[in-house]
């Protein structure tokens, strides 16, 4: 057999069934995972938090700003894709500051008396139309702002034409009286304008910048912990290290599982303070993102970057040879469509929703979000990724070392006590 062809082995049908199986596997969950989620965001959305704000003064008894947000409140409609939240001006500022809202709608001060002067419009009169404000948050997400937009902007035309029905009967008998323009305005009284109502600075993505930096923190942490274990398996021995043809074996020394987890997770949280520096250092002074609160960032990327790494590297000390496809579902795979990024969580279907409350992306894109865009607030997403970041932490270290020490508590060392390497190896 020694002397059979290396290529051989490619007859072997168990090595096309496993690989096939793997890969296959593998493929078709990448599919789900990312198509699954966006393929119908508009279809799937429920509850989307959007702002209602009536700032309307009336006229006398008449208020037609009141008229319209009950019209908007009521409609079928949007009665379980949007969540209407009325609110007054300065909470729908608050709460566009802080992520909560993916837009709003402003009924302006002035909205029943410009109205009621498009009735009163004399022959040489210039009638104004009164305006509608749709707010867009780009900084909590473009698609969700844009849905938001879309949403709210159909939902104001609608109730403007309604609006418009009821003046007309109203008016029908002084119809003739009226210009031509003021006819044709009243009939669909208010104009629609679309303001950003979180403005954000040039260098920030569109709303997106937060993302992609989170997204970079998640992947530095998983592929360094993937160099970091070969890496500590080889400076104990266990593994060779192979530099192109050259070939290193280092003496054996033998580790418990605990133990070689415990090294690796005390290098990945060292080399953290380094690569959270680098990672900032391009993003912000290479590439000029706009950022602010630097001190507060880096020490949010270092700790991103640190639980994202031993959080790999317990799965890899746990699940072996699969791990890495473990941690690539985990933190790439489930992680980016439900990191509340690209498609806003509440246009997500239920399932995606769910992996949404603990997948790590989503909970450290919020933090950086907050940190970006909402001037570190607390309220704006900071909070919850600090406490799911440690939360995340002290899982990862009871499930490693709870494992660990059981597989080694039964004697499943990688490799016997009584068998050295030489002894285990195959002879060529």
């Amino acid at each position: 057999m020694s002397g059979s062809h290396p290529f051989r082995v490619l007859r072997a049908r168990p090595l096309w069934i496993a690989n096939g199986v793997i890969t296959g596997v593998l493929a078709l969950l990448f599919a789900v995972f990312y198509v699954g989620a966006n393929v119908d965001p508009a279809g799937h959305m429920t509850k989307l938090p959007v702002g209602l704000v009536n700032a309307d003064e009336g006229v006398g008894h008449a208020n037609l700003g009141a008229r319209i947000t009950e019209s908007i409140e009521k409609s079928t409609e949007s009665e379980d894709k949007i969540d209407w939240k009325v609110m007054d001006e300065k909470e729908v500022k608050e709460e566009l500051g802080e992520g909560k809202l993916y837009g709003a709608l402003v009924v302006p001060a002035d909205f029943t008396s410009s109205i009621t002067a498009l009735t009163g419009a004399t022959t040489t009169g210039t009638p104004a139309r009164p305006t509608l404000t749709v707010l867009t948050n780009q900084a909590a997400g473009s698609v969700g702002s844009g849905l938001a937009r879309t949403a709210t902007t159909r939902a104001a035309e609608s109730a403007s034409l309604q609006v418009g029905e009821e003046l007309t009967a109203q008016t029908e008998a002084e119809q003739a009286k009226l210009p031509a323009a003021a006819r044709v305005l009243l009939a669909d009284p208010a104009a629609v304008t679309v303001k950003d109502g979180h403005p954000l600075d040039s260098h920030s993505g569109l709303g997106l910048t937060a993302f992609y930096y989170a997204l970079t923190l998640v992947v530095v942490g998983m592929l360094s912990a993937n160099v970091i274990s070969g890496q500590v398996d080889h400076a104990l021995g266990y593994t060779h290290n192979d530099l192109g043809p050259l070939r290193r074996h280092r003496p054996l020394i033998r580790a418990t599982r605990v133990q070689t987890l415990a090294m690796s997770g005390t290098l990945m949280a060292g080399l953290s303070l380094l690569l959270g520096t680098l990672v900032m250092a391009g993003a912000v002074g290479f590439m000029g993102m706009d950022a602010s609160h630097l001190p507060l960032l880096w020490l949010y990327s270092v700790s991103a970057i640190a639980v994202s790494g031993i959080g790999a590297l317990t799965l890899l000390a746990v699940f072996g040879t699969p791990g890495m496809l473990v941690v690539t579902l985990v933190f790439i795979g489930m992680a980016v469509p439900t990191a509340g990024a690209t498609t806003p969580i509440e246009a997500l279907p239920g399932f995606y929703r769910f992996l949404a409350e603990f997948e790590p992306l989503r909970q450290i894109t919020g933090g950086i979000r907050s940190i970006l865009y909402y001037d570190a607030q607390g309220d704006a997403g900071l909070t919850r990724g600090w406490v799911m970041m440690a939360a995340g932490l002290v899982a990862a270290a009871l499930f490693g070392f709870g494992v660990l020490g059981w597989y080694d508590r039964k004697g499943l060392h990688r490799i016997p006590v009584e068998t050295t390497p030489e002894e285990s190896a195959v002879p060529a």
